[in-house]
């Protein structure tokens, strides 16, 4: 079978990426990938080959005009590749899917309401998309699984924490310090939102920095005051290094989820709070993470003081991560699974959903 993998972000890379490894063993799988230097890095480093089709836009007028020309683009190489299924998180694959004889299915972890434009104008067109039960999705094609995006590649059958990576600047498992992510909120989904203000960033570092060691990690480029605080390993290596960390704190929606089922607390503040079920279900549910809207800095800043004064975080912290993964299943597993016998395991999934638990 011809299998094509479509990235259209630097996380779509850990999503999807032991996926691949898996299907390459019976299958030929390509992978086709957005001029994102993250991304292609990320790629590289996993020595997955890929082919560039084309750059991203902010603006609203520029994603559209940047979709219509990905859709030829990737049409020609689904005809070239003879694909016969592909797999994505974005919607130029759903639109090539109605244009070519592939069958595409969509990994999708964001609301509805959320991503409007991605539900009328890419999951109507998409032969399934796949999507966490914590999600209430209304579209007819849609089907839900026992998961998270960031199981495929945080699960403890896919990923081991390197002790190495933190050694490497100097810490010990031992040591306090703490991650803290901001990113750029430039996606579709993304416009009329905000997070954490410099200002806010200030007080919230000069804190931590008086607890342990501060490490920032960013989308675009870190303020000249907080230079000296740059992560500094690559991006390879983050997970392992989050791992360890005491606190992981920001306005990153990801960063915040793979903290927390890593089992490190991890608290978000941004315009997001509160409005996305993935997340909500990590805080409420399992009392992994915790979020604040932006007008709620005051309250996010008590708690991480709270926090700080506590030295039991992480065994209470592992705690609550047993819970929540014996509730999940090993997504990689579950979407080789998928993939491999598709349309048949749409169909099982249909008449029985607990059929997904042999993949815990």
């Amino acid at each position: 079978m011809n299998i094509l993998i479509d990235i259209g972000h630097p996380g779509h890379v850990h999503l999807f990426r032991n996926c691949y490894f898996e299907l390459i063993k019976k299958h030929s799988v390509f992978v086709t990938v957005r001029n994102i230097p993250i991304a292609k890095t990320l790629l590289d480093f996993y020595q997955i080959p890929y082919f560039d089709i084309g750059d991203k836009k902010d603006s609203i007028f520029g994603k559209a005009l940047t979709i219509l020309k990905q859709d030829y683009i990737l049409y020609k190489f689904v005809k070239r590749k003879k694909i016969d299924i592909g797999i994505s998180s974005g919607i130029v694959l759903s639109h090539v899917s109605k244009l070519s004889k592939m069958k595409s299915i969509v990994f999708d972890d964001d609301d509805d309401d959320v991503e409007q434009l991605v539900v009328k104008y890419g999951h109507l067109y998409s032969d399934c998309v796949l999507t966490p039960l914590s999600i209430s999705r209304r579209t007819i094609n849609n089907l839900s699984y026992l998961g998270t995006h960031e199981l495929a590649y945080l699960h403890p059958a896919r990923f081991k924490p390197d002790e190495k990576v933190i050694r490497e600047i100097g810490l010990t498992p031992q040591d306090r310090y703490f991650v803290l992510r901001f990113v750029a909120f430039k996606g579709h989904h993304d416009i009329g939102q905000s997070g954490i203000s410099y200002d806010q960033k200030k007080k919230l570092v000069d804190l931590l920095a008086q607890h342990g060691r501060v490490f920032i990690t960013a989308e675009r480029k870190i303020e000249p005051e907080f230079e000296k605080y740059r992560l500094p390993i690559s991006p390879e290596k983050i997970h392992s290094f989050i791992s360890y960390a005491t606190l992981f704190l920001g306005d990153s929606q990801t960063m915040t989820s793979e903290a927390a089922i890593l089992g490190v607390p991890a608290l978000k503040c941004n315009t997001f709070a509160g409005k996305l079920s993935v997340p909500n279900e990590l805080e409420h549910k399992y009392g992994l993470c915790y979020s604040y809207q932006p007008a709620e800095f005051d309250k996010f800043y008590d708690h991480v003081k709270q926090l700080l004064e506590r030295n039991d975080l992480r065994v209470e912290w592992q705690k609550k991560r047993e819970r929540f993964l014996h509730d999940k299943i090993d997504v990689t597993a579950f979407m080789v699974w998928f993939i491999e016998n598709y349309p048949e395991s749409l169909k099982t999934m249909r008449e029985n959903p607990d059929y997904q638990r042999r993949f815990r």
